[in-house]
């Protein structure tokens, strides 16, 4: 009878996290989609709003992994870059032509990488990646990420009007596998400061879902890249 009763909560317990899961995802997606569709202002409001909120995280994730004010300055330090970067090239980049596609085509590459290597991995199985850090990720799952962005940066460029030639869908392809292994990158990059400060999330700001950190680390860190990869191209005089 006490096995039963368990049983009936631990289901009555899912059932009530996935109603809360499936809100906070409305309520995400509802806010960030009407964001973006507003651009302006709007935009970079809600782009600065995260960032903060991402920030806040990161210093509490700090805080838990080192003792030492001089290592957490350095850390902090480290973490303002970073997240300005990539905040600012999110920001930045919906005022471009197209911006609300190039966005769109963003978070498409991301969570074409997390899908693919959901499903590929758990179709697969094989070595994994870094057990210690993120124990369910494989190298099949990496690769099925990365075969699903390549076909998301695909679509993106018959979208935009390219003609698909071998060099065209070549060019996609290598692109949307590279965003993916910058993706898996940034979320083995959370998950490793995760581990250093021994919490499961980064916070507990969404209900049922963890942190924004938790929710944009792919994101982050593809943005990041970007960034680094525009400012480059303006510094050698091709912007």
């Amino acid at each position: 009878m006490a096995d039963a009763e368990r049983i009936s909560a631990k289901v009555e317990g899912r059932k009530s996290d996935l109603k809360v899961r499936t809100l906070s995802a409305i309520v995400m997606l509802a806010i960030a989609g009407s964001a973006l569709w507003l651009g302006g202002l709007f935009w970079r409001g809600f782009v600065i709003a995260v960032a903060a909120g991402v920030f806040w995280e990161w210093v509490r994730l700090v805080h838990a992994i080192t003792p030492s004010p001089v290592k957490r300055g350095l850390w902090n330090a480290a973490g303002i870059i970073y997240v300005i970067i990539a905040a600012a090239t999110l920001a930045l980049l919906r005022d471009a032509p197209m911006g609300a596609m190039a966005v769109l085509v963003l978070l498409g590459l991301v969570i074409a990488t997390d899908v693919g290597a959901y499903f590929s991995g758990r179709t697969f199985g094989g070595p994994k990646i870094a057990p210690r850090i993120s124990p369910s990720k494989t190298w099949a799952g990496l690769i099925g990420g990365m075969v699903l962005a390549g076909a998301v940066m695909v679509a993106s460029f018959w979208w935009a009007g390219y003609p698909l030639g071998a060099a065209v869908v070549g060019a996609a392809l290598l692109e949307g596998a590279l965003a993916a292994v910058v993706a898996q990158a940034g979320d083995f990059f959370e998950s490793w400061m995760k581990r250093r400060a021994g919490v499961k999330d980064s916070s507990g700001l969404i209900p049922g879902h963890g942190g924004l950190f938790d929710r944009v680390d792919g994101l982050l860190a593809l943005c990041f890249v970007l960034g680094l990869y525009f400012s480059a191209l303006r510094a050698g005089g091709y912007l």
